[in-house]
């Protein structure tokens, strides 16, 4: 069996994690993460470049050529590219996470999302779980800021809305909490990429 290898990551340290199927990475990932890493006072952020998205009906590029791409593209020295849930064999998120935190008890994560996401997020799978095993950072995207406002999650939570001024305190923050971050977005998606022919997958 191959060893799995896990991240490093220091005790105390307040770990984003970015997860999706990069199909491609684009520039707009880059611009998410250096606005999380600044926004929610992060030591480090995670790429989790997954096998594949169970809401999606169509099955991503392979994910060598995915990590690939993603590394070239995120040079940073905080920011680690990981395919950890393909070596894990999780195919959900609240499984991902449950095995991360089991792994590293002493780190502080907190999962990263574009406002879109969070618009959607109560038909991900064990939502609920995932509010509670982790800190939520939310960053707005060009025209998605009133549907996450007024989404599910954001309306049964509202209480555990951290105000954005206090964002930087987020992976200090026992769950369930969550903030949101209205900042100016790339606009670049994967989708947009990939419909111009510019990606195959």
């Amino acid at each position: 069996m191959t060893k799995v290898r896990f991240p490093p990551a220091r005790d105390g340290e307040v770990i984003g994690l970015l997860g999706g199927s990069f199909d491609p990475p684009h520039a707009g990932h880059v611009h998410i993460t250096r606005t999380a890493l600044r926004a929610f006072a992060l030591d480090r952020v995670w790429w989790l470049v997954s096998p594949g998205n169970p809401l999606k009906t169509h099955g991503p590029a392979p994910l060598a050529e995915r990590m690939q791409a993603a590394r070239a593209l995120m040079r940073h020295p905080r920011v680690i590219v990981t395919d950890i849930e393909a070596q894990i064999g999780t195919r959900y998120t609240a499984q991902t996470l449950a095995r991360l935190v089991a792994r590293y008890p002493r780190a502080r994560f907190v999962w990263l999302m574009g406002a879109d996401n969070l618009a959607q997020f109560h038909r991900w799978q064990e939502w609920e779980n995932i509010l509670q095993l982790v800190p939520i950072g939310v960053l707005a995207r060009p025209g998605m800021q009133i549907s996450a406002r007024l989404s599910r999650t954001a309306r049964i939570h509202a209480a555990h809305r951290l105000p954005a001024r206090d964002a930087g305190l987020l992976g200090r923050k026992a769950t369930p909490v969550w903030a949101f971050v209205n900042l100016p977005l790339s606009t670049q998606s994967s989708s947009a990429i990939r419909a111009r022919g510019e990606w195959r997958s």
